[in-house]
This record gives C-alpha cells, structure tokens and sequence, in this order.
C-alpha cells in the first residue's frame, strides 16, 4: 500500500530509531489511529529539527498563521513535537519512540493499548536492536561503596538541581497495560520532566502538571523506596526527562526481560554488591525488588549476577542490614553514552543503517544548521 499512513510509517522507520514494518500492518493501524489523513500528510512536510512555525511557513510558502493553527492542534493531538528551542517555539517532527507513543497519555483508550502491545515485540527489538542503548539507567545516590563515584551525567539530583522548570505527568506504561486489563500496584504520577528554560512548559501541549523544584526532589525519594528504576535518555548534555520505571509496565525494562532487546537500556556504571558477612538472608532484595532478576540466592547466600545487573541500587536502597552497596564497574564495563542528541542520532544511523547512512546524516544536519542558522538571522530582522 501507498496511502499516506503508509508513507508516514515508512518515513518514521527511516529515522534512527526505527518504526519496522510488520506482516499484519499494525504499524500502520496505530497510526491510522493516531492521525487523519490531512494530519498525516502534514506530519510528512515537516523535518525531524526544530524549526519555528515563520520558517515551516515560508518553506511551504503558506500564511503563518494557517501553519501555526494547523501544528498547534497537531501537537495537541500528540502528532508532532512541540517544544522552546533558545528562546523559540519551535516544532519537529518526532520518531514513534520516544516521542509520539509518550505524547499519546492524554489520548490513550483501550483501541490504541491493544494496538501497542500487537505491536511491542517488533518495535521494541528494533528499538533495542542496535547500539547505542535509547535510554539508560541512572542509579540511586546512596548505600555507594567508598571507591564508588557517580559520574556527572548519573549525579541526578544536581541535573534536577541545575533546572528551573519540572512537571511530572501519569506513567504511559502504567496507563496502557491497565487498560489490557493488567493494573499495576505502583503508583501512577511518576513520569518526571525537566528543562533549564525557566518558561521551557509554557504555550506547549498540556502533559501532567507543573511542580516545584522541591516537589521533583521528593518525587525522586518515594519512588526509590517504592523500588522504581530511574532511566532517561542515553545523553550526557541535558536530559530532558526521567522515567522511574517497573518492570511489570516499563517499556524499557520489558524489553531486557520478555523481548531481549539488549539496547533498550543501558546499566550505570555501577553495579550491585552484597556483603556476605553482613546479608541476613532476608530475599527482601530478590523477592521482586531486583527489576532484572539479577539477584538469586545460592547456598543460603544470596549473591548478585553482575553481567545482568543495570546498577540501579533499588536493591541497596530496600536492604534492612544495610548489606548492599553500590560499587564501580571495572572501566571496560562502564558505558559511555553520547555527548548529545544529535551525537545519539548520528552513532545509531551508522550503527542501524550503515556506514554510508551516518555520513549521510552529518552532511545533511551540517546544511540543515546553516539553513536554520540564516532562518534564525531573517526571523531577527
């Protein structure tokens, strides 16, 4: 088929994260779902880069203010990015995951759960089939060992620190499996997002609510004793979100448990390890805490498999002796996310697409920054 659902799926799997196609076509029914025809052939017209409804406009030589009402009810309907971008509104088209399946919360009904999860087995092994991982875990900032040291990029209280503006919305994976009929016993409101941009949520689409920068730190306390995992994007420079994760729901950890999809996620670079002399043999830390299963007991000890742990220290965290600690991965074993996104982009087309794709990538953001850089200069006047 060649209708413009098709064409839009094709063009999401085009990009590095991938939206693969399927015998049954679900790929497209989710998104004969999620967008009209008219709205579907406008999601074809914009680019995967922020660009300002003035320069969206004169590229498609239409009147602004058409452009501007058209992608407002298109990102209120979560069909395409939205988001400031120094000091500019701009807009963006946005790959499936992550981006348009996460802008679905407010819109999610049982039709669409279904979908997904038809869909998840294919999509999540593309997603995690190719380096480098799409998210990463951020472990817990206790019970570390003396030799322990968390890196900057994993230091999540100072990101949240270093921020001016959060909100913090219903988790989408809890929504959608208890809609398939599979409730979760965690609590919902634990999706966290964050910017430097003091205004960063204002005249953008409506997701959760606004929340001090106190609240955020509280957040981050419950859902550690509630044995939550925090992962966020596999960026070093400003992350812009931070999922706190199970692994009855969470798409990512799923994807390590039932899909084997080893770069769905990647571990911190610190792993879990208990004391023999001070464990009690309690199993409060492997009787459905570890997220992973990396914890088992063995001759009356129980012992961590460190190749499984992801270094999240909800473990430690839960230990009532205190027998669990956080220790540094030897240097070999600690992965090194990206720089940043665009860095991300580039890395995941050569490794998903090849060689000849990557380069093709750098030339083409290489023109598209000096044509957003000359956009930029106009818009100024």
């Amino acid at each position: 088929m060649n209708d413009v659902h098709s064409r839009l799926a094709r063009r999401l799997d085009g990009l590095p994260q991938g939206y693969p196609a399927t015998e049954s076509g679900v790929e497209v029914r989710i998104l004969r779902k999620i967008f009209s025809a008219e709205d579907a052939a406008w999601a074809l017209r914009l680019k995967p880069l922020p660009e300002t409804a003035a320069t969206i406009a004169r590229r498609l030589r239409l009147p602004v203010e058409e452009v501007r009402a058209q992608l407002d009810r298109m990102a209120d309907r979560g069909q395409i990015a939205s988001f400031w971008f120094k000091d500019r509104h701009c807009y963006a088209l946005a790959p499936f995951v992550v981006g348009i399946w996460e802008f679905q919360l407010n819109h999610m009904d049982r039709e669409l759960a279904a979908l997904f999860e038809e869909y998840a087995p294919t999509l999540l092994r593309t997603l995690g089939g190719s380096a480098p991982a799409l998210a990463r875990v951020i472990p817990v900032n206790r019970r570390l060992s003396a030799q322990a040291q968390v890196l900057p990029y994993e230091d999540l209280r100072t990101l949240l620190g270093d921020a001016r503006a959060f909100r913090v919305a219903d988790c989408l994976c809890r929504t959608e499996r208890a809609l398939q009929g599979h409730p979760c016993s965690h609590p919902i409101e634990t999706c966290l997002s964050f910017s430097r941009e003091e205004h960063a949520y204002e005249d953008v689409p409506e997701w959760g609510r606004p929340i001090s920068r106190d609240e955020a730190f509280r957040l981050l306390d419950d859902v550690e004793r509630e044995g939550l995992v925090h992962c966020t994007y596999n960026v070093q420079r400003e992350p812009m979100f931070v999922c706190n994760c199970c692994s009855c729901c969470c798409g990512f950890l799923r994807s390590l448990n039932e899909f084997q999809a080893p770069y769905m996620l990647a571990h911190s670079s610190l792993r879990a390890e208990i004391a023999e002399d001070g464990c009690t043999a309690c199993g409060e830390c492997a009787s459905g805490r570890c997220p992973v299963g990396a914890i088992a007991e063995r001759e009356g000890a129980y012992r961590v498999d460190g190749e499984r742990c992801i270094g999240c220290g909800v473990c430690a965290v839960a230990c009532p002796a205190d027998a669990i600690a956080l220790v540094a991965r030897p240097p070999a074993e600690v992965p090194e996310p990206p720089r940043h996104v665009i860095q991300w982009h580039l890395d995941r087309a050569t490794q998903r697409q090849g060689a000849l794709r990557g380069l093709a990538l750098r030339g083409w953001l290489t023109w598209e920054g000096l044509k957003m850089a000359a956009a930029q200069r106009r818009e100024r006047g």
